[in-house]
């Protein structure tokens, strides 16, 4: 599978069997995608001049997750691991060239596939607004619409980080975005960013829905804003905040079918400290932390600074991973919902989510046998009778997370979530 980005039509975007798109603009050719249209004038209204190498990895990025879309795993040898060779053109090639094996394999670890990347000339230069604005923000704080990241927003907020909130749009969460925004105390500043991946007409049907890069796109939109602000300018690091609990980001694969990519690692430990050094060596000084490494998402509700605007909003918050297919609803039966309901008997709350399928001990294929929750309760059992460590088996190991113990800790107290929830519900 071949893809080129580039923000214009000509050279090595016209060549081959490659699968093209347009960065930052409109295609205006058939047979032509598009990725990234309206992020120019998007900064512009915020008067952002970010530095040229976080222009450029927002390029790289953009270019992923229109691979990543385009790119169907069904078409693949095993059905699943695709090789993917993408073509980007940034303005700085010689240096990111010099990162093509860090990409590499830091995407494949990311998305379970082969990945080749690389750069080519011809990438648009940072854009620079007619006005610069002031950013006075002293830290960037992921805010995707869901609870971990209302959380991190809030007790940021209460700790006096003067925050700028930067948030990718999709469907079903923009108004939240917004309204969360608003919510947060000393009045941050919110960047709404949409990656805008627009498929070649031929292809406009052929979406794969799996998205394992997405995380590329929500780290770049918030180096981006880092490198705009006014600290960053007078050479101090700037924070990057990307809030979510630790079960989560673990993500250990609930049963033996769910190995690798099958499970998402979209903030896992060993990802982030790539993209740290990808960072690094980029001499872009953004520092990546999650807080919330070694909380779980009922100790997250719990232990928010923050309850009274918690509370007024924690239930609009969106987890599902399914929410747009459920006609914008919380199924309450993927593994993010069962997360999500176990934080919220964790927190001691009455759940006032709206979920499709509410009463999980159902003895049918849509409630206690749906495969997720059946991954769930098959686990669970699983670790009574042969315990964490040979259940997790290789997914908590030094080499990758260095001292496992409180890795470990975290995800036994986030499977005791689970269980509580479960047996609750009389699926256990």
């Amino acid at each position: 599978m071949k893809i080129a980005c580039a923000p214009t039509i000509s050279g090595s975007l016209q060549a081959g069997d490659a699968t093209r798109f347009r960065l930052y603009g409109l295609a205006h050719n058939p047979g032509i995608g598009t990725v990234g249209n309206g992020i120019v004038q998007a900064l512009a209204r915020q008067g952002m001049a970010p530095a040229q190498r976080a222009w450029d990895l927002l390029s790289i990025a953009l270019s992923i997750v229109a691979a990543d879309e385009s790119s169907r795993r069904d078409q693949s040898a095993d059905g699943w691991t695709r090789q993917i060779e993408l073509e980007v053109a940034v303005a700085e090639p010689d240096f990111w060239n010099t990162q093509t094996d860090a990409l590499d394999s830091t995407l494949s670890f990311l998305t379970g596939d082969i990945w080749h990347v690389r750069l080519t000339g011809g990438g648009l230069e940072a854009p620079k607004p007619a006005k610069r604005k002031p950013q006075p923000h002293d830290a960037i704080c992921l805010l995707s619409g869901g609870m971990d990241s209302l959380v991190g927003a809030l007790d940021l907020a209460t700790e006096g980080r003067k925050l700028m909130l930067v948030s990718q749009v999709s469907k079903g969460d923009k108004d939240t975005q917004l309204t969360f925004a608003t919510r947060i105390p000393g009045a941050p500043g919110h960047l709404q960013l949409n990656h805008n991946v627009q498929l070649p007409p031929q292809m406009a049907q052929l979406h794969e829905r799996s998205q394992r890069a997405r995380s590329v796109i929500f780290l770049a939109y918030g180096v981006l804003a880092a490198s705009a602000m006014d600290r960053y300018r007078t050479g101090a690091a700037v924070d990057l905040f990307v809030p979510e609990n630790g079960f989560i980001s673990l993500n250990i694969p609930l049963t033996p079918i769910r190995i690798g990519s099958l499970s998402t690692r979209t903030t896992h430990p060993a990802y982030m400290a790539a993209v740290q050094r990808l960072l690094d060596a980029a001499g872009l000084h953004v520092r990546l932390a999650n807080p919330y490494q070694f909380k779980t998402k009922g100790e997250m509700l719990v232990e928010c600074r923050e309850q009274t605007i918690l509370q007024a909003n924690a239930f609009a918050a969106t987890s599902c991973g399914r929410y747009a297919r459920n006609g914008y609803m919380h199924c309450g039966r993927c593994i993010p919902c069962l997360v999500r309901r176990s934080a919220i008997r964790r927190w001691g709350l009455e759940d006032q989510t709206r979920y499709r399928y509410g009463r999980l001990a159902i003895n049918d294929s849509d409630h206690r046998n749906y495969d997720d929750v059946r991954a769930a309760a098959i686990a669970l059992q699983q670790i009574s009778l042969l315990g964490l460590d040979r259940w997790a088996g290789t997914a908590l190991n030094s080499a990758q997370l260095g001292d496992t113990a409180p890795y470990r800790a975290v995800v036994q107290r986030g499977l005791e979530e689970l269980r509580s929830f479960l047996a609750a519900e009389g699926v256990l």
